[in-house]
């Protein structure tokens, strides 16, 4: 199965989530909590981790969690495989306890513009307990929820491993006992007025995006990709949309050198004048389909060259032909060495 792609940078942020395998529950007692909150705290001691918000929910867990060290991979081995050991032979099970991996998201960290992301994802994890309706509103205090690191905030004495002042920072509010208690008060008052609701494009951002930041955070990843693309290119190496993103870029790219060296347009619109089966439009979709993983589908609408069927169709000919193959090798040295004159 193909894997999705992490991104491991010293001051990394990441909104991590992990699920019981099979929904089952994986805090069914205080023990179960107290087991996994001791080896979060020995990971953090031993691979620098801060953590600036969690949340334990019955099945599942958050962490808003930062890594000085480019060592998420391996932290999180070390968390998931002891808890999991230690979880089996309290209730005398055999097997996985968490399904499949661990979701790892990177968050833009939480000063001057960025901070919307970080508050964003903060605010989602305190506010479950009201969402599942555990705390909250009618289900009392949401800072009296035992495991979540609200707590921490209303009374202002954290585990050495959790730094609440980042996400106080994030809200411009003071370190002091003021700044922890209205931040907790707007928190409760959410609980209260509607159950913790999260808006729907904050929700949409969580649940399906790849990064959570500006338009530079994404940039700054996918220059990260851009390094390792001789490893990407082979299609299911990895999954996910930063790859996907990093290949529509990249074939954006190819496009754009190809069509001024080639002297075509290099506009979809200017593109539909020529001919579908235009040579230089077919020697384009080979180079798309070569060095990336963008479907046929793709090439056809960007390339105006009608369906996907006949794209296939032109370039298995073309790449059929010994002359094109040839003249397509000498096309690849002239986007590598552009490619290698941009990094400089």
């Amino acid at each position: 199965m193909a894997r999705q792609l992490r991104f491991e940078y010293p001051g990394a942020v990441y909104h991590i989530m992990a699920r019981g395998d099979g929904g089952k529950c994986i805090f069914p007692g205080k023990e179960d909590h107290l087991s996994f909150l001791q080896w979060l705290a020995h990971v953090c001691g031993s691979h620098g981790w801060r953590v600036h918000a969690w949340v334990l929910m019955g099945n599942h867990f958050h962490l808003l969690l930062e890594t000085p060290e480019p060592n998420l991979s391996a932290g999180m081995r070390v968390l998931l495989g002891t808890f999991s050991q230690a979880w089996n032979i309290r209730h005398q099970r055999r097997g996985h306890v968490f399904q499949g991996r661990y979701k790892a998201v990177p968050v833009a960290g939480g000063r001057a513009a960025d901070a919307h992301y970080f508050k964003v994802v903060a605010d989602y994890i305190h506010l479950n307990p009201a969402r599942a309706k555990l705390a909250g509103g009618g289900q009392g205090r949401l800072a009296a929820y035992p495991w979540s690191s609200l707590r921490h905030f209303a009374k202002g004495e954290p585990p050495p491993w959790l730094e609440i002042n980042r996400v106080l920072d994030a809200f411009q509010l003071s370190h002091d006992r003021r700044g922890r208690t209205a931040y907790v008060t707007w928190l409760e008052s959410r609980a209260a007025s509607d159950g913790g609701k999260i808006d729907e494009a904050a929700m949409e951002a969580l649940r399906k995006g790849w990064y959570l930041g500006e338009e530079g955070f994404k940039d700054k990843l996918l220059a990260m990709v851009d390094k390792a693309r001789a490893k990407i290119r082979k299609q299911g190496h990895h999954a996910g949309g930063a790859v996907a993103a990093h290949h529509e870029r990249e074939a954006e790219r190819i496009i754009r050198v190809m069509a001024a060296k080639l002297d075509l347009p290099s506009g979809s619109a200017e593109l539909a004048k020529l001919r579908k089966g235009h040579p230089d439009k077919v020697r384009c979709a080979a180079l798309v389909r070569l060095r990336t993983a963008m479907e046929n589908e793709w090439i056809a609408a960007r390339l105006a060259m009608g369906g996907s069927t006949y794209v296939s169709s032109l370039v298995n000919r073309l790449l059929r032909d010994a002359k094109e193959r040839r003249t397509l090798a000498a096309h690849e040295r002239a986007l590598d060495a552009e490619n290698e004159k941009v990094e400089k």
